[in-house]
């Protein structure tokens, strides 16, 4: 079976891992502050809280920003369950609103539309690899959290994503961009909201009490995160690359193929296509011995028994994620596209 995600790990990166544990301090120590200074160089931001997944860095960056009861934050409905849990965690209201057809990010105009006194911030994720309208979101004047879990290393008019928002988050899950089994990030410019996240971050040896948490990194992910991220631009190359076959050699099969700007530059975390039954075709796949998923497996507002989403029910009805990882062979690539084409024809 070729699997649909994979990480790509070398005998290097089991090394520092095994120094870590030799080393017997497996916590929060000095990897970690090692990867949280040149994760903050590599995007470019001034400050950078390591913590221990993506979910932890939404739900800690909103209560920097003050975010509680009554407040609304807008989030678009083709994303994982991540942002409504955040959302949820402070008791705040998400707010829903479409995507783009082409691109799969939330939509500018749309979040114009639902902003009012109650809005207190916007979570925009740069979906599969190609970066959100985030300019135009950021000028809009409400704190915006970018949500990098896709986009570690993506650039929008020669800028990282990122470095756009007030606050963004990365996510370093095991078949994240940067591999590490769990772990996520803060970054931002703001030392007040960063001093806000750290000190949140882990509860033990504080002079006042007030409801902190357990979501501190451990140094074992931080040596493996950092190798990865040292690693970053040879993969985002690799994939570029396994994207330059699929381009080639399915155009003519009708499915639509994810989009090409010049001013946003793809990743391509995931390779989404959308086809007419992508539920049988994951299936005829799967009989050929490759593993192909939805890229998002329901759209939030589906768990919120909420209508009013048509371009999210459209790509949500038709889009397949095709396998695209650094460890796929130039073999498995073109075995793939074998597949598809057998399949489509």
């Amino acid at each position: 079976m070729i699997p649909h995600s994979k990480i790509i790990l070398d005998e290097e990166d089991i090394a520092v891992v095994a120094r870590v544990l030799r080393s017997g301090h497996l916590a929060q120590g000095d990897y970690v502050l090692s990867l949280e200074e040149k994760a903050a160089s590599f995007i470019e931001a001034d400050h950078a809280v390591a913590v221990s997944s993506g979910t932890a860095a939404l739900h800690l960056s909103l209560l920097s920003l003050g975010i509680g009861d009554g407040s609304e934050v807008i989030i678009p409905s083709y994303v994982c369950t991540a942002l409504l849990n955040a959302i949820h965690y402070v008791r705040a209201n998400p707010v829903l609103v479409d995507i783009e057809p082409g691109t799969y990010n939330i939509k500018v105009e749309n979040i114009r539309k639902v902003i009012n006194d109650k809005t207190k911030a916007i979570i925009v994720p740069h979906m599969f690899g190609l970066p959100a309208d985030i300019e135009s979101i950021v000028s809009i004047g409400i704190p915006v959290i970018e949500d990098c879990a896709h986009s570690v290393g993506a650039r929008l008019n020669g800028k990282y994503t990122g470095s756009f928002g007030l606050l963004s988050i990365f996510s370093f899950y095991a078949t994240k961009m940067l591999g590490a089994g769990e772990g996520g990030m803060v970054l931002s410019n703001d030392l007040d909201l960063i001093e806000t996240i750290r000190d949140l971050r882990d509860y033990d040896e504080k002079n006042n009490y007030i409801v902190r948490y357990n979501y501190a990194m451990t140094d074992i992910q931080a040596a493996l995160c950092e190798r990865q991220l040292n690693k970053l631009p040879s993969f985002i190359e690799r994939r570029k690359e396994i994207a330059g076959i699929y381009n080639n050699n399915l155009e003519r099969t009708g499915a639509s193929l994810p989009a090409v700007s010049d001013e946003r530059g793809h990743i391509y975390y995931r390779y989404v296509m959308r086809l007419g039954n992508p539920l049988k075709f994951m299936e005829e796949m799967r009989k050929r011995g490759i593993e192909c998923r939805r890229p998002v497996f329901k759209p939030l507002h589906r768990y919120l028994k909420l209508a009013g989403y048509p371009m999210t029910d459209n790509v949500w009805e038709k889009a397949v994620s095709i396998p695209i990882y650094p460890a796929l062979t130039e073999e498995d690539s073109h075995l793939i596209v074998d597949s598809i084409n057998k399949i489509l024809s």
